[in-house]
């Protein structure tokens, strides 16, 4: 049992990171494994809508996304964290999930999914549900919390002193460790994935 952790920001161990971290205690806590996947400071391309992952697999760039579609099978749940920038997530973090999802849409469903964000004052919400996005196309279950996944602070310090923004990420945590349980607890009983359509695409304009 595996969860990755997306750092969209680009400060390896600022807000956002302080964040995930409560998060990957309380997995840890609950045995389960963990992975922090920092996107880093180098910029990432966006899509060119090239459709090569289509034939190949794998995204054209050769660059940390196909580093994370090439082990996507060994995670049970993913949970993306991004800073707040004008009231949406980072730029770097979007290209780079843009990328990944549409390279690896299919190998996503299933996996168990949440967005947190990390804002100083405002445009959480917002940021939030841009992120929710990319898992409610994707047959992704979305964890949920107590409240919205976000804390306040405009350091790793002023973070740590948002005490319901901690207990939200902790019991988000909690929310995860026992779904991907179930997972596997109803897979041992039998109960196996939804068996899904062959997708159908309407066009609005003909």
């Amino acid at each position: 049992m595996k969860v990755l952790l997306i750092n969209g920001s680009p400060n390896e161990h600022g807000c956002t990171f302080t964040a995930l971290h409560e998060i990957e205690e309380t997995l840890h806590k609950q045995e389960i494994e963990t992975e922090i996947f920092q996107i880093g400071k180098k910029p990432i391309a966006g899509c060119i809508a090239c459709k090569k992952c289509r034939t190949t697999g794998r995204c054209v760039f050769p660059d940390k996304v196909n580093d994370i579609h090439d082990h996507i099978y060994e995670y049970d749940g993913i949970i993306v964290g991004s800073p707040v920038y004008y009231a949406g997530p980072s730029g770097q973090l979007c290209a780079f999930l843009d990328r990944l999802f549409y390279s690896s849409g299919p190998d996503m469903a299933g996996k168990f999914a949440a967005t947190i964000v990390s804002c100083r004052r405002g445009g959480a919400s917002s940021a939030f549900d841009r992120l929710n996005k990319y898992f409610s196309i994707s047959n992704m279950p979305v964890v949920s919390s107590q409240y919205w996944n976000q804390v306040h602070g405009n350091t790793p310090e002023e973070v740590k002193q948002d005490l319901e923004g901690l207990q939200t990420m902790r019991t988000l945590g909690e929310n995860m460790a026992w779904l991907i349980k179930g997972k596997y607890a109803s897979a041992n009983s039998g109960l196996t994935m939804p068996t899904y359509e062959p997708r159908i695409a309407t066009n609005f304009i003909r």
